[in-house]
């Protein structure tokens, strides 16, 4: 029976290297590193700017490997968005941007396998929430605001299709 090797690791899209983290934990098992960071490289250059949770399965008899991307955190979907470093150090009183509505939307879209929530809806309501302690405004309004608008029946046209 072959056996499998994972690495976990976080990256920055489309960045990777041979240095840590990926390095030591991935040169034990004898594989080509280059080739590996070039593969990880390939497939996250769309989260570029973003750090991107990765994983390496590798088969340890023919070093033949496997690289799985995870989905960036709903806060780095939200920075890249925004284009801007990070989020608000006060966020109660900073706000870093604003977004609309669709941008939300589209984030919760690309977030809702990995999240709790069990409808479009709600995945919409958990990135608000994200909003809120990173900053950010919707619609120029406070995150919890538009979340209690979503309950009150708002924004349907938005969520007609999800």
């Amino acid at each position: 029976m072959t056996e499998k090797k994972v690495v976990e690791a976080i990256v920055n899209g489309g960045q990777a290297n041979a240095g840590p983290p990926l390095g030591p934990a991935l040169g034990p098992l004898g594989v080509n590193i280059v080739a590996i960071v070039n593969k990880i490289n390939e497939v996250t250059k769309e989260y570029a700017g973003m750090k991107v949770p990765v994983k390496i399965s590798v088969n340890t008899e023919d070093k033949t490997f496997e690289v799985t991307v995870g989905t960036p955190t709903s806060s780095a979907l939200i920075v890249a968005e925004l284009k801007v470093e990070k989020g608000s150090g006060t966020p109660n009183t900073v706000k870093v941007g604003d977004l609309s509505m669709e941008q939300i939307v589209r984030i919760a879209k690309i977030k809702a396998p990995q999240l709790l929530a069990s409808n479009m809806k709600d995945a919409t309501k958990e990135v608000l929430g994200t909003c809120v302690s990173l900053g950010v405004t919707v619609e120029g309004k406070d995150p919890r605001e538009v979340q209690k608008e979503i309950d009150a029946g708002s924004y349907e046209t938005l969520f007609g299709n999800c």
